[in-house]
């Protein structure tokens, strides 16, 4: 999801359960996470950058070391554990994708709870229900467990989104009330495959017909500002060069309605939020709860390449619940939605979703790493705030430990453990405006490269050059400074060798052990 999908954060699209947490707590401009699903998820489960977690790339097996080895690493410890010490309730409804590569069309090859497909469960978490791997159908999802036993869900009315949503629910209402419990609600939407159900779509069909992407990214910008969440001095990043302009593009209606299903896809989510939100409401533990929503990466330009560099169709060529073929492919002779249909909303749509940014997820610049977040506690963080500090998703589990009185341990099951890499924002959300990082901000996915040190940005976009930016006026990376600033570029790029070398990034592409 991209960086301005939400009402609050200058969408068209219907989220006013998200809106609500926004106006009655806080949001940030500045938040960062890993600029892929995996990566991201490690990060936020351990506190630690994904090379430390073990998903320095995705979760296949890179051979290359502990680094890249597709799953969780044993000497980190994730969340769940840590909370459990302090006697918390630990629960999941969701997505995992942290355990190892899975692939529908192939359950031979994986065997969940073996050493290298570890589960929930078996990192912290005392309730699971969700996906193990990174996507699929909504209507009839692959390799979905309870618990540890794995699980065939599908028909008769099923939608996934739905269905993580009311798990997460059931697992609130086992809860005793006077229980610390943490919540793990990892929604796979708004991921392609565009599944919808019809009345959300009908919603928004013709709502992008007329403004097309170029007027989407051009009033959510000019909103974005007006809500205070962006400076007057940014400017708009152009539009992509390979987004055509809408005016010339064929094919209006369709692609129309491929935005009207991602939309649709959005706004259920936004929907099973209210429900989660209800609940804690009427067992009166929203008072005492903290909250945080946030999106694992930036707008998606790609397509059937979750797990892998290159699409392949292949993986997700399964049939409907009731056995009909599914049909693969963005084409304007089909109508997304519906179950037997496979497609994404592409590049075009991805720019408008990251406005006012460039680039998406994958890459490293704004539009790949920036994402919404927002923090809600009723009584302790005061509403309708707006904080520009840049953070990093490693440094929520440092809250959640800091706000439960959690000490974070030097070893684990007998194993010493890395240590946390993330930073309590929980003064800065309290009230201390001063707060700010110690620590500067690092990324590294494919070849692609950053490092965020107070008003600058280092960037390079694989496999070209370094790239500096003022990010105090050019948010929006729109003016290289690198030229103008060489001192600035070696110390960063110092900097960044120097968290490179101390959490193994390797050179990309890697090259696998012999």
């Amino acid at each position: 999801m991209g960086f301005s999908d939400l009402g609050c954060y200058g969408s068209e699209i219907d989220t006013p359960n998200l809106d609500k947490l926004a106006a009655n707590g806080a949001r940030f401009s500045q938040m960062y996470n890993c600029a892929r699903c995996c990566p991201t998820r490690a990060s936020i489960l351990t506190g630690l950058y994904p090379h430390q977690a073990g998903v320095g790339h995705m979760v296949n097996d890179a051979g290359v070391g502990k680094e890249y080895q597709g799953f969780l690493r044993d000497d980190c410890i994730t969340i769940a554990e840590a909370l459990k010490s302090s006697s918390y309730h630990t629960l999941l409804s969701g997505k995992w994708h942290v355990g190892g590569a899975y692939q529908a069309n192939k359950p031979e090859t994986w065997s969940p709870g073996e050493p290298e497909h570890p589960i929930p469960t078996q990192r912290g978490f005392d309730e699971f229900y969700g996906m193990l791997g990174g996507g699929g159908s909504y209507f009839n999802p692959p390799y979905m467990m309870r618990n540890e036993e794995l699980i065939e869900e599908g028909g008769g009315g099923y939608y996934l989104t739905d269905a993580i949503s009311e798990n997460a629910v059931q697992m609130l209402r086992d809860v005793p009330n006077d229980e610390p419990f943490f919540l793990y609600v990892a929604y796979t939407a708004p991921h392609w495959p565009l599944h919808a159900l019809p009345e959300d779509i009908e919603k928004y069909v013709g709502r992008y017909l007329d403004a097309g992407w170029d007027g989407v990214r051009q009033k959510r910008y000019e909103n974005l500002k007006k809500l205070g969440l962006l400076n007057n001095e940014w400017a708009l990043s152009p539009r992509d060069p390979s987004a055509p302009p809408w005016k010339d593009t064929p094919n209006k209606e369709w692609e129309d309605l491929r935005m009207a299903v991602y939309a649709a896809q959005v706004d259920r989510m936004d929907q099973g939020i209210g429900r989660i939100m209800a609940e804690l409401e009427k067992d009166g533990k929203l008072e005492n709860t903290l909250i945080m929503f946030l999106s694992d990466n930036g707008g998606c330009a790609e397509f059937l390449a979750e797990d892998t560099n290159h699409a392949e169709p292949f993986r997700y060529d399964i049939p409907t619940h009731d056995g009909r073929p599914m049909r693969i492919g963005n084409t304007p002779k089909i109508k997304p939605g519906p179950d037997d249909t496979f497609m994404s909303y592409d590049l075009p749509w991805a720019n408008a979703s990251n406005s006012p940014f460039r680039l998406f997820k994958h890459w490293v610049h704004e539009g790949g790493i920036s994402t919404p977040f927002i923090v809600h506690w009723p009584g302790k963080v005061r509403s309708n705030q707006i904080f520009h500090n840049p953070i990093h998703i490693v440094d929520i589990m440092a809250t959640c430990l800091d706000v439960s009185g959690t000490v974070y341990p030097t070893e684990y099951n007998g194993k010493a453990i890395t240590p946390l890499e993330g930073e309590s924002f929980a003064p800065l959300v309290f009230g201390n405006r001063e707060w700010q990082r110690e620590e500067p901000i690092f990324w590294e996915h494919e070849g692609n490269r950053a490092v965020r040190a107070g008003k600058w940005k280092l960037v390079c976009k694989y496999p070209g050059k370094w790239e500096l930016y003022n990010m105090e006026v050019d948010r929006t990376e729109l003016n290289d400074l690198s030229g103008q600033e060489p001192a600035v570029v070696e110390e960063l790029s110092k900097l960044y060798e120097q968290w490179a070398t101390r959490c193994g990034v390797r050179e990309w592409p890697l090259k696998p052990h012999s």
